[in-house]
């Protein structure tokens, strides 16, 4: 991380047309490096002896293609603060980061469902992924000169997988899980329902079938963990809940099978999420990608888990009426 810029380095070049190979070879470098395009072909990076040397070597390849460049150095653009210019550094670099935003979140769900008893995934293999992940993150990091907020957190992120993961491959999970044992439902009115903060796909269902058909004075709350859970309230999709993943079951298919729920629209609603919360492949749900930018979408705009879990039932009570039709 470059906390005290020593001023900056702007590369000029001009090479010809054709072949279009020269060209990209130029710029796959300047991308490879960090360096910001300004417009046309003029790049910008922080000034550092390392990112010099490069830079002139890079010349020198322009020039031994039949082209032109050069590179200037200088403490300050006038048209720019430095602030200005670290703003669009750290965009360009959580623009990098963005792209590995799906591969992260899938994993992410896949080790969460591990932790929760599922058994859709061994430790070895999502550890495999978990290494390709990390090491694309690097690259990022590696030219992440101002040390960019999405940086930070994409490195919480890894750090707590890396975590969850050491936990998991050192825990042993029986072969078959124990037989889900039903419930009876009067044993379940109004009572407190608690899961965890930032509800999605899981949560969510499970919070609108909990209020559908289970428990329809539900009051549903969020805690960090168990032990903030207010007294005799009924945890789910959480560590230590009565109701969570169980097996290679997700909450929302528990539930169903706990209350013993016959509703034929319900089969269809857990396939699909069944495949975005545990993303193990069992069901084709051809829709499962449209509803998951939908949710995320209603996490992001929500002011907070209240609003945001409201949203989410509202979505899965149209999914189900139109499965109803």
């Amino acid at each position: 991380m470059d906390k005290n810029n020593d001023g900056w380095m702007i590369f000029f070049s001009s090479l010809p047309t054709r072949p279009v190979s020269k060209r990209m070879k130029v710029w796959r470098k300047l991308v490879q490096e960090g360096a910001l395009h300004f417009k046309g072909a003029v790049y910008l990076l922080p000034c550092s002896a390392d990112r010099e040397k490069m830079l002139m070597a890079l010349v020198a390849d322009v020039s031994a293609m039949g082209g032109e460049a050069a590179l200037v150095k200088t403490k300050l653009i006038e048209t720019m603060d430095d602030a200005s210019i670290i703003a669009l550094f750290n965009a360009d670099r959580s623009n990098a980061y963005a792209q590995t935003h799906k591969r992260l979140h899938a994993l992410e769900q896949k080790v969460a469902s591990l932790t929760k008893g599922g058994k859709s995934s061994a430790p070895e293999e999502l550890l495999t992924e978990f290494r390709k992940i990390e090491k694309t993150i690097a690259d990022i990091a590696a030219v992440d000169f101002f040390g960019s907020e999405t940086g930070a957190d994409y490195a919480r992120r890894l750090r707590r997988l890396a975590e969850q993961l050491d936990a998991a491959s050192h825990g042993r999970s029986p072969e078959t899980a124990p037989a889900i044992q039903p419930k009876d439902p009067a044993e379940y009115r109004t009572r407190i329902w608690a899961t965890r903060t930032r509800p999605f796909v899981d949560r969510m269902a499970s919070a609108w079938l909990i209020r559908r058909f289970i428990d329809t004075q539900a009051r549903l709350v969020f805690v960090a963990d168990a032990v903030e859970a207010p007294a005799g309230s009924v945890l789910f999709d959480m560590s230590g809940g009565e109701f969570t993943h169980h097996g290679d079951l997700c909450t929302f298919e528990v539930l169903i099978k706990s209350f013993g729920l016959k509703q034929r629209p319900l089969k269809k609603l857990a396939e699909l999420v069944h495949e975005l919360d545990i993303k193990d492949g069992r069901y084709k749900v051809p829709e499962a990608s449209g509803i998951e930018e939908l949710l995320t979408g209603i996490r992001k705009i929500a002011k907070n888990d209240e609003e945001a879990l409201e949203k989410g039932m509202a979505v899965f009570e149209i999914l189900y009426q139109s499965q109803s039709v």
